[in-house]
């Protein structure tokens, strides 16, 4: 079972993922702290995942403030974090 740090953004996602490539490589561009839960080794995150967006698209994207986005959009993505005075 993979624990969410609720200050901590986390990141769920699959290397063979295009989507998940992109948004892990925006937020290591951005210099933003994250956890990255590896979908092909942990599978039974999948559940997990799921249970957070009731979907079983990914990247899923979990912020501080508990919202998430799945496949979000690069502008997506910077618009929260910088909501969260994160960049």
């Amino acid at each position: 079972m993979t624990a969410l740090d609720s200050n901590q953004i986390t990141m769920f996602g699959a290397e063979w993922c295009r989507d998940c490539r992109r948004t892990k490589a925006q937020l290591d561009e951005l210099g933003v702290a994250y956890s990255y839960v590896d979908l092909e080794a942990e599978p039974d995150a999948a559940q997990v995942a799921k249970d957070i967006s009731g979907r079983t698209n990914i990247p899923v994207v979990v912020y501080p403030d508990a919202s998430h986005h799945v496949e979000p959009s690069n502008a997506d993505v910077e618009a929260k974090l910088r909501e969260l005075n994160l960049i």
